[in-house]
Parts: structure tokens; C-alpha cells; sequence
């Protein structure tokens, strides 16, 4: 297999490195993507869904890659549902690992009920059309109970995530319909998930394989995550 890691909100290819080397590790391909716009230098103004989507589908064409199994972590579980329709024969299996599964129509802002009008007006106000996220946030819903210098590290990797791949939203059939595996991973302890990971994983007709960790799983227990991917 060649996996395909595709990083949540404000995270980049980065955060999937220390379980892509233990997939490499074990004998499989591994690429880890940044999203258009999320790279120190890179101008987020102006990026839409449809541009996360269409890198994901365009790394993998220009790569050739074959038996690709596309993971995205947290908001990475949108535009992998997105590409998982362009890759036809390309496509061996998908794994969301803490990742957002949207209904059909439905924006990670909209997922998040009362937030949604915060988000949209962040966007609308902000100069380059981004939202970030604050260090009292993150480490409290994405990294509780890490050292701070831990939580600090990470955090300082983080980039304003643009705003259209917050607000956007894809009319697809769900992703079970495509006939390929799908695995849902889900880390015990987090709670920056928009809804419960079992309601999610239903959605997709799976039940969720638990993994010690909070949402930052992928980077505290790459171990433990990397085992229930390749599975």
C-alpha cells in the first residue's frame, strides 16, 4: 500500500511524520501532504475546498501512485472524502484517524452548530480570509495533559488555515459507496472532535478502532496510531 497523509487544521504534512516513517518501516509507501496555503511563505487568501481537494488528487496523479490509501487527520477527513471520488482505480482503502466525516452539503463550520457564525465572521474580518487558533485552545482541547513544552513545540508549527476550507462544502455521495475499505481510528481521550467518533464512524458504516491519546494522538502515540492504520 501507499499512504497518503493529509494533516488536520493548521497542521501540516509534518504532523503525519512520525507514523508515515513507522509505515515505511513496515514495507509500505508513505507521502505526507501540506495543503495548499498551510507552508511558512505560501498566500492563503483566496483558497477554496476545491483546492485542498484537487492537491491531494494531483500529488497522487503526478506521483502515479498506485494502492493509495488516503488518511486525513481531524478536518484532513473532508478533502479525502473529496478526492477518494477522483482517484477510481488508484484507490485501495480510506482511514480517518480523529477525522471529521461530513454528511453530504455539510462545511466543518456548519458541523460545528453554534460555532459557525463565529468562524464565518473571523473569516470575513480577517485581511487574508484565515482563522487561527490561540495557544490556550489548542493545547487545552488538542493537547490536554502534555507538558507545555511539548504543546508549545507543536503549536509553533501551526499556520492560519484558510477560511474556505472552513466554510465550504462538498455534495458527494458518501464515501461508502465508492466500494473500497474504510477504517476509522480514534484516539480515547479526545474531545476537539465536532461530533462523538462513534456517530462519525457510523456514518461511513465502521466502528471506530480505539488508540491511546487525545486529538494530537498522530504525534504523542505515532505508535500505537501507525498499528491500527496499517492493520
Amino acid at each position: 500500500m501507499h499512504y497518503v497523509f493529509i494533516p488536520g487544521a493548521w497542521h501540516g504534512g509534518w504532523s503525519w511524520h512520525p507514523v508515515g516513517h513507522r509505515a515505511r518501516a513496515a514495507g509500505h509507501g508513505a507521502t505526507a501532504l501540506t495543503m495548499p496555503g498551510l507552508s511558512l511563505g505560501d498566500d492563503p487568501a483566496g483558497l477554496r475546498l476545491s483546492d485542498a481537494v484537487d492537491h491531494i488528487v494531483t500529488a497522487v496523479e503526478r506521483r502515479d501512485l498506485r494502492d493509495v490509501v488516503l488518511v486525513g487527520h481531524s478536518w484532513g477527513g473532508i478533502p479525502i472524502t473529496g478526492a477518494a471520488h477522483r482517484l477510481g482505480d488508484r484507490l485501495a482503502g480510506i482511514a480517518y484517524f480523529s477525522a471529521f466525516i461530513p454528511r453530504p452539503g455539510e462545511s466543518m463550520a456548519a458541523a460545528m452548530g453554534p460555532m459557525e457564525g463565529f468562524l464565518r465572521d473571523t473569516v470575513a474580518a480577517s485581511p487574508d480570509g484565515t482563522i487561527g487558533v490561540d495557544f490556550g485552545t489548542f493545547a487545552q482541547a488538542l493537547m490536554p495533559g502534555e507538558p507545555e513544552a511539548s504543546q508549545r513545540l507543536v503549536f509553533d508549527q501551526l499556520m492560519p488555515q484558510p477560511g474556505g476550507y472552513m466554510l465550504d462544502a462538498q455534495d458527494l455521495p458518501g464515501v461508502e459507496t465508492i466500494g473500497v475499505p474504510i477504517t476509522y481510528v480514534l484516539a480515547r481521550d479526545d474531545i476537539a472532535l465536532a461530533a462523538p467518533g462513534d456517530e462519525l464512524a457510523a456514518r461511513v458504516g465502521v466502528r471506530p478502532i480505539p488508540v491511546p491519546g487525545g486529538h494530537e494522538a498522530l504525534l504523542t502515540h505515532p505508535g500505537e496510531v501507525a498499528e491500527a492504520l496499517l492493520r
